[in-house]
């Protein structure tokens, strides 16, 4: 029995321990420049790579959310307009929380598959599935909601990888420097772009606990 735990404590230490899902998994940054008036992603290929979802439907989400014209390259994706990287992140982001992580688990082992017509996502590693909503371009009308020029009051309830901190206000998310997780301020919408705001801060109202 002795030599039976020996060799099997010996066999447990040659396995290589396994990292978490949510530990490696990381949306890459975009690569952007410009090329006349048209924003070209350079990277584009290698994102819908990571997400493991197709090119064209990427593009077609993409696309709709930021209400402009484009088109694949090769591994990049042309878009009509000037886009910064801010932007696209967040859009790929939005993306990501719809297509790809499972809401239950939290992991990005997910595949979307079509049951009865309905777009469905299924999670490989947890077994979770959920429908898919059907996505609606963006439209003016949200820009009622909240209008470039105006200042409003909101937390800050995350941080970006680029380090500005992100409020939710509707169904908008907005970027907003210099502030931390948990901070209230009062901020200036700069500019909206589809569900996409940014802004400046205007006052602190409460700082994080």
């Amino acid at each position: 029995m002795e030599d039976y735990l020996v060799g099997l404590d010996r066999a447990m230490r040659r396995i290589p321990a396994i990292k978490d899902t949510k530990d490696r998994f990381v949306i890459p940054t975009p690569r952007v420049f410009y090329e006349g008036k048209t924003t070209v992603l350079e990277n584009f290929g290698s994102i819908a790579d990571t997400l493991n979802r197709s090119q064209e439907h990427l593009m077609k989400y993409l696309l709709q959310e930021m209400g402009t014209a484009g088109k694949i390259e090769g591994q990049r994706g042309i878009f009509q307009g000037k886009f910064t990287e801010q932007a696209i992140y967040g859009y790929i982001s939005s993306y990501f929380e719809e297509y790809v992580v499972c809401t239950e688990c939290r992991l990005p082992d997910t595949n979307l598959i079509k049951s009865d017509r309905v777009l469905m996502l299924r999670c490989d590693a947890c077994g979770a599935h959920r429908p898919v909503r059907k996505r609606k371009a963006a439209v003016s009308v949200q820009k009622d909601i909240i209008e470039e020029g105006e200042t409003y009051e909101m937390r800050i309830e995350s941080v970006g990888n680029k380090g500005d901190g992100i409020a939710k206000f509707d169904k908008f998310l907005i970027f907003v420097p210099n502030t931390t997780k948990g901070e209230i301020v009062k901020a200036k919408i700069k500019k909206i772009s589809g569900t996409l705001a940014f802004a400046e801060v205007v006052e602190r109202v409460k700082n994080a606990s």
